[in-house]
């Protein structure tokens, strides 16, 4: 993989300026002489490989060969984090090769008046990281069997010094706590060495089955391929694994054309409730704090939810009662 490098802008000015060196900048002594021994030419900016600031390197020194050497050694202070940038000044410069021997009357600047110095470094973009986390997503299989995955959490740009060593990527699922998200980690190595790491969060998407009513169906109906259409649609979890169209559950209520059917609109058929005529059947009167029991005998027959004649057995009297589910029957007042 081809890693373009470039220089991160983090604006920092480190240089150590000694106070007998700065009047040494500032004040030529007698007897010196006045012909420049050094011409130094100051680039407006510059980037370097080292971490380590040398004359020699950010600026281009000519002159009499012995000060070139030693000019050439002096520091200008050093990178202590990636993508640092530091800023020189000529007085800067001066003071730096002041302290080091060089008077300034024997110094001729020219260029710039001050280095911005960058380090070299390769850079991972974070769109690449998404890239590779996507690739190994699609070809994982335990991240199940989604059809789309947005990036919603990514790495920043991670920045590496500048080595001669191949970079590889080592991708890997992380443990997410939600269902529909996946967590791809992807390792940088140097030589099987860990040098850096990324992380990329996906949301997912799935394919799944839903049905439809086609007409609207009362309450107590029976779902069946005739009232009802079965659609995809993309949602934001996994379908259940034993998830199967609702075919043979009643609606527990009156369900509009159009509507999408869930798990709590549809229940199981259950036996309807049939009572005989001339069946003896418990008479039950329910109410706050009060419930009262007696035996009756129907004077016709009837199903659950419908209205039969019941006679009192102790008092004989008749009744309109309502057949409740579990067989008994309800009076009427």
């Amino acid at each position: 993989m081809n890693i373009k490098p470039i220089s991160f802008m983090i604006v920092i000015l480190i240089v150590t300026l000694f106070p007998f060196c700065q009047a040494l900048a500032n004040n030529a002594g007698d007897g010196l002489p006045t012909d420049s021994a050094l011409k130094i030419y100051l680039p407006r900016e510059i980037t370097i490989e080292d971490n380590l600031l040398k004359l020699s390197r950010v600026s281009i020194i000519m002159g009499e060969e012995s000060l070139v050497a030693k000019a050439g050694e002096i520091t200008l202070g050093h990178f202590s984090m990636p993508g640092q940038k530091i800023v020189v000044d000529r007085t800067t410069v001066l003071s730096r090769l002041a302290c080091n021997g060089i008077h300034p009357s024997q110094i001729t600047l020219i260029g710039a008046e001050e280095i911005t110095i960058k380090k070299q470094h390769k850079v991972i973009k974070s769109s690449e990281f998404v890239k590779l986390a996507d690739s190994f997503l699609k070809k994982s299989t335990s991240a199940g069997s989604f059809c789309q995955a947005e990036p919603i959490r990514i790495p920043k740009d991670l920045l590496l010094p500048t080595m001669d060593k191949d970079v590889t990527f080592s991708p890997r699922m992380v443990e997410s706590s939600a269902a529909n998200q996946a967590k791809v980690r992807i390792s940088v190595l140097a030589d099987s060495n860990e040098i850096g790491v990324g992380e990329v969060t996906f949301r997912l998407k799935f394919n799944c089955s839903t049905t439809v009513t086609l007409a609207e169906i009362p309450a107590g109906k029976v779902i069946s391929p005739e009232n009802v259409k079965l659609e995809k649609i993309v949602a934001d979890y996994p379908e259940a694994a034993n998830w199967s169209p609702p075919y043979g559950l009643i609606a527990r209520r009156t369900l509009p054309a159009n509507t999408v059917i869930q798990p709590d609109m549809v229940g199981p058929t259950k036996p309807a409730v049939s009572i005989k005529r001339n069946e003896t059947v418990i008479i039950r009167i329910e109410m706050p704090g009060l419930l009262i029991t007696a035996l009756g005998k129907a004077m016709q027959q009837g199903i659950a939810g419908e209205f039969i004649k019941v006679r009192n057995i102790d008092s004989q009297r008749i009744i309109l009662a309502k057949v409740n589910e579990n067989g008994t029957v309800e009076p009427i007042f």
